[in-house]
């Protein structure tokens, strides 16, 4: 049957058996989607305090993330390719969703969607990032099937070895700073790849948006205008020729026993200042506790880059996990991004 955007979908007792046929293709790489945000534990905030007075705000405002449906999207898998891909569980973390999946030879990969996407987009970009990635040997999963389904585009990933780091311990860090640093220049022969917006001016393709923060409250409100600001003081996008990942956080990090073995969810990947992914790295270390010394040695990273990479990436991250924390989460969360976009802003 068909689901509501008109592609295929499977009723419950069906999932799983797709009659076997087809096999996977491609060699592009892949990832799942942009501003997957780090949900952060309440601070204690005073809710009574005037600047967090709650303005009106409308629920069709609080547009929320859509999720992969992995039994939908596999039977739509097949309906286009022929290929049968049987769902084995979603995936841990992130708002949007993935899913393992083992295809007819047995193998086991990631199945990703990106609603409101169209595949040329990501060839043109994320896809074409990690082809070259992966030619100077940098860890990230390459592409074994990559289409148009309806309105999204569906990418299936091969599977690397590890899992996600819960913490970033100073082993790990160093590693996060060797792998940023391999990223200079990557894309200097690839001017095609178009460079990252900031979307500090205005909203981006589902995250980075700006009316949700205009509402939610005073403070909320008070930092859009700081964003807009600094947005008015700095170019759109970021220039540079370095790989950018945009979701370069600890738990796109993969590990065996505390070494890096890969680098996952490049879908919103492009060119740009690689420098910007240290304060994506910043904003994922807030999400949670880290070992003692790890923050302080990032900030003083951070503490000597060049304002023109620092105000403007903190404020597009800024702007970005408030406006998911809004959308998403519950207030005290909201007030936790807002206490550490409000250090740089």
């Amino acid at each position: 049957m068909t689901g509501p955007d008109g592609s295929a979908s499977l009723d419950a007792d069906e999932r799983g058996r797709v009659p076997r046929r087809g096999t996977l293709t491609g060699a592009r790489a892949v990832a799942s989607p942009v501003a997957a945000p780090l949900p952060g534990p309440a601070d204690g905030t005073d809710r009574g305090a005037p600047e967090n007075a709650p303005m009106t705000t409308s629920p069709t405002h609080r547009t929320r993330a859509e999720r992969l449906d992995a039994y939908r999207t596999t039977a739509a898998v097949y309906a286009e390719t022929g290929v049968e891909l049987v769902v084995e569980g979603p995936c841990p973390g992130g708002q949007v969703g993935a899913a393992y999946v083992r295809g007819p030879d047995g193998r086991r990969s990631v199945l990703k969607s990106r609603p409101d996407t169209r595949i040329e987009e990501l060839r043109a970009g994320p896809l074409a990032v990690c082809e070259v990635l992966r030619a100077h040997g940098y860890p990230c999963p390459a592409t074994e099937l990559a289409l148009q389904v309806g309105r999204a585009a569906v990418l299936v990933q091969q599977l690397l070895p590890g899992t996600p780091m819960e913490r970033l311990d100073h082993h790990g860090l160093d590693q996060a700073l060797a792998l940023n640093a391999a990223q200079t220049g990557l894309l200097a022969r690839h001017r095609q790849i178009p460079s990252m917006d900031l979307y500090l001016l205005d909203d981006g393709p589902g995250y980075c948006l700006h009316g949700p923060l205009r509402r939610h409250n005073r403070r909320s409100a008070a930092l859009e205008r700081r964003i807009r600001a600094t947005g008015a003081g700095h170019p759109r996008r970021l220039a540079g020729d370095d790989v950018v990942h945009q979701d370069f956080h600890h738990g796109n990090l993969l590990a065996v026993d505390g070494t890096v073995t890969g680098v996952i969810d490049w879908d919103g990947a492009g060119r740009g200042d690689r420098r910007f992914d240290l304060i994506t790295l910043r904003f994922g270390l807030h999400s949670g506790e880290q070992p003692p010394g790890v923050v302080g040695r990032l900030d003083a990273v951070l503490d000597a880059l060049p304002e023109d990479v620092l105000r403007p990436g903190w404020a597009h991250m800024s702007l970005r996990m408030t406006d998911w924390a809004i959308r998403h989460f519950t207030a005290d969360e909201v007030e936790h991004w807002m206490d550490l976009a409000e250090q740089r802003l």
